[in-house]
C-alpha cells in the first residue's frame, strides 16, 4: 500500500535496511554492470592506486541505498529524483566483508505537488558514504 502524504512527518523514518557485501557481491556486480574495473575485486590492483583494498562500486552502494525506499513506497515509479554525492569508499574485507546501512527520513513535504523528499543516512563502518542522498517520491 501506497504511504499516506498527509500521515507523514518531518523527521519520520519511513525505512530502515542493512546489506552486507562480499567479494563474490563485487563480482556479481561487476558482471552485471559491466564495470570490470580490477579495484572492486584485487586487492593487488586496488593498492597499486593507492586504495587500502578492494571496494564496492559506487554505483552499486547508491543503488543499494534507495532499496529501502522503493521498498516503502512500493512501486519503483514512484521515485521521481534520486541524487548523492559519493563521500567515502566502502572497502569490502575479503574474509569479514562489509555492511552497508541505510536509514531513510522524511526531509520535506509538498503537499501541493504531492511530494516527499526522504533523506538518505547512508553508512559504512559509522562513517557517512554517500552525502546529500535525497530521493523525491510521488505520493499522489
Amino acid at each position: 500500500m501506497t504511504p499516506v502524504l498527509t500521515e507523514l512527518t518531518v523527521g519520520d523514518v519511513v525505512a530502515e535496511a542493512n546489506f552486507p557485501l562480499t567479494r563474490d557481491s563485487l563480482v556479481r556486480y561487476a558482471g552485471a554492470s559491466g564495470d570490470f574495473n580490477a579495484i572492486h575485486y584485487r586487492d593487488d590492483v586496488a593498492q597499486s592506486v593507492g586504495l587500502s583494498g578492494v571496494l564496492a562500486h559506487g554505483m552499486l552502494t547508491m543503488g543499494l541505498a534507495v532499496q529501502p525506499v522503493v521498498d516503502w513506497v512500493g512501486d519503483p515509479a514512484r521515485v521521481l529524483d534520486y541524487q548523492v554525492r559519493f563521500t567515502r569508499p566502502v572497502f569490502v574485507d575479503v574474509i569479514e566483508g562489509a555492511t552497508v546501512s541505510v536509514v531513510a527520513k522524511v526531509g520535506a513535504i509538498d503537499l501541493e505537488a504531492h511530494v516527499a523528499r526522504i533523506d538518505l543516512t547512508v553508512t559504512f563502518n559509522g562513517a557517512t558514504v554517500l552525502g546529500k542522498a535525497q530521493a523525491r517520491v510521488n505520493l499522489a
